[in-house]
């Protein structure tokens, strides 16, 4: 089995890490070697936060480098943007749009790039865009976005429905599965 690189970008406090934790936790559980690093940069003040997951028969280093992504999960078009350069050729990027203004736009220093990812798709790059915000706030609650963007981008791994939820049940607090299960299921079959 060939070793799988999955990039899980997004703006802090997006919920990016709990993601991470669920897609690890559902390979360990397929019985797959599992590396993960988090790198968290201005989390805390809304900056870039990256988690690289690689898993299959046994996996050296965590490090996804530029051009080696088979997968990107973007909590935010930007961030889809600032990193489409890791995908490799014949991966995919699942994005949120929503679109969360970094710091140098809300200051009025930079503007926010507005198609880019029109320029993504115009630059041969496979997208597959969802609002996961409003399936989210569906669900009960826009802090779901990760969830939806989990369910969404299940159908890119060859794991059944049934191991995601069970992973869910599993990674989240009691009083959050039910919800976790509804963003799951709205982003998976949108």
């Amino acid at each position: 089995m060939k070793t799988t690189s999955v990039m899980i970008v997004g703006v802090g406090g997006q919920g990016s890490l709990l993601a991470s934790k669920l897609l690890g936790r559902l390979l360990v559980d397929e019985g797959l070697d599992v590396k993960v690093s988090e790198v968290h940069g201005m989390s805390q003040r809304g900056g870039s936060v990256v988690t690289y997951v690689r898993f299959g028969e046994k996996v050296y280093s965590p490090i996804i480098t530029q051009g080696e992504a088979d997968i990107i999960i973007s909590f935010e078009k930007l961030e889809a943007a600032r990193y489409a350069t890791f995908l490799k050729k014949g991966g995919k990027i699942v994005v949120n749009t929503q679109q969360i203004d970094p710091m140098p736009v809300i200051i009025g220093a930079a503007e926010y790039p507005e198609n880019c990812l029109t320029e993504l798709k115009n630059k041969n790059v496979d997208i597959d865009a969802i609002d996961a915000l409003s399936l989210a706030e569906q669900a009960g609650s826009s802090k779901a976005v990760n969830i939806v963007l989990m369910g969404k981008a299940a159908k890119y791994f060859d794991i059944p429905y049934e191991k995601w939820i069970k992973a869910i049940e599993n990674t989240v607090k009691e009083k959050f599965i039910e919800m976790n299960k509804k963003a799951f299921d709205l982003g998976y079959n949108s």
